[in-house]
């Protein structure tokens, strides 16, 4: 049946970086917002019941490899940007909590950031540390990204990118490439632009959580998208098949001629397609 507006559901959009932990008021985490009203990347930001916490930004810099690989280990979320540059540029936001300022800066200290192969954080502590990661590469860049408790986000790059989470959300905006990416626990949210996909194609999916898709009207492409337990809407008029009377939708179809796949499929969720100008 053709639709323009189904099922609504209020869609669940979860992109979850561990943020630094404090024992500040309230006032004083509006002064590490930035001028969106953003949390600035490794400020003190929330609150783990008045216990003392300390984080510290290490910047590094490596050169650009052939298949960038970050593995988020217990705690952590990822962060992309492509530029045009020619090197990789690192921040890692070191987070640690404990019961006394000593203790804190302890582990802190522990904590080594590796670049060798994979980057990643090492510390002969299993616990109380976090380590969350900006990263700036050149726009052409192949990535692999690991996260557990932790969301991930890529912006504006091109290449062979697989990336996976267990509870954390993912986001991808002006990507290109064959890009497959996973999360069990956070939403998806993925912004389109252009007149078609530029590479083999994307590939999103989440169990647990709501799909945000955007883009252009024109866009040239076969399309998967859909959910077994939420409901759907679009502003873009589709044809919506009804999963074997459950409440869930199903749309796997061309759209403006076909193209290459765009797949964007959750289990238990709400899915909203947006039309961008």
């Amino acid at each position: 049946m053709k639709l323009r507006h189904y099922f609504y559901l209020l869609l669940l959009f979860v992109l979850f970086v561990p943020a630094s932990h404090t024992n500040g008021q309230e006032k004083d985490k509006d002064k590490n917002k930035d001028k969106d009203g953003k949390w600035e990347f490794c400020q003190n930001n929330s609150n783990w019941g008045g216990r003392p916490s300390f984080n510290e930004v290490r910047e590094m810099t490596i050169a650009k490899p052939g298949l960038l690989t970050v593995d988020g280990k217990k705690n952590g979320g990822i962060s992309v940007r492509g530029e045009n540059r020619s090197d990789v540029q690192i921040r890692a936001c070191v987070q640690t909590w404990g019961d006394s300022e000593n203790e804190v800066r302890t582990l802190a200290q522990n904590v080594k950031i590796q670049t060798d192969g994979v980057v990643q954080a090492e510390s002969s502590s299993d616990e109380h540390w976090s380590v969350s990661y900006q990263i700036v590469v050149p726009l052409n860049t192949n990535l692999k990204l690991m996260a557990n408790n932790g969301g991930i986000s890529i912006n504006n790059v091109e290449g062979n990118m697989e990336f996976e989470t267990t509870n954390g959300g993912i986001s991808v905006k002006e990507v290109a490439g064959s890009v497959k990416g996973r999360t069990k626990n956070g939403g998806v949210n993925a912004k389109l632009s252009g007149n078609s996909w530029k590479g083999a194609g994307l590939d999103l999916q989440t169990t647990n959580g709501g799909i945000n898709l955007t883009m252009p009207e024109k866009f040239s492409a076969h399309l998967e998208t859909g959910t077994v337990n939420g409901g759907f809407s679009s502003d873009m008029e589709l044809t919506v098949k009804l999963k074997d009377f459950r409440r869930g939708v199903n749309i796997n179809t061309d759209i403006n001629g076909g193209g290459a796949p765009v797949r964007v499929v959750t289990t238990n969720g709400g899915v909203r397609i947006n039309s961008a100008n």
